[in-house]
């Protein structure tokens, strides 16, 4: 069972499980990019930047699943898009404490927040990114 699978104010440990590991599995390819491209000097610091980021974007995840779905419940509309950017919102200010920036922490409560929202509208609404053949 995937994410979208779930009805949105249901299920929230389900929900954050799959946005947990979803997350990790991205901070693991993010760090093995960092790594590769920016070597570190030693095995244990790359093993400290490796883990830093995993273990930053699983907090994202985690917060934004467990965000998303208690909005969700608590504001009893389950498939607003508003649910979609507070949860993205609230992970983008996460990233500004875990900086110590205000600057980082709204930016990217904006942008997080947004994206979150669009990628809810599209799932929502149908969007189709990558057409195979025009419809007649």
């Amino acid at each position: 069972m995937g994410y979208w699978d779930i009805p949105d104010g249901s299920d929230c440990v389900q929900k954050t499980w799959l946005t947990t590991k979803l997350s990790v599995a991205l901070g693991l390819v993010g760090s093995a990019y960092h790594i590769v491209a920016f070597q570190p000097k030693t095995v244990l610091e790359g093993v400290q930047r490796a883990g830093g980021a995993t273990l930053t974007m699983a907090s994202l995840g985690a917060i934004f699943g467990m965000t998303t779905c208690i909005t969700a419940q608590l504001r009893d509309k389950p498939d607003d898009l508003v649910n979609y950017f507070v949860g993205g919102c609230v992970s983008g200010a996460f990233l500004g404490v875990r900086t110590h920036s205000y600057a980082t922490g709204t930016s990217a409560c904006v942008a997080l927040g947004v994206l979150a929202a669009l990628a809810k509208s599209s799932k929502r609404d149908g969007w189709e990114f990558l057409i195979s053949e025009p419809k007649l």
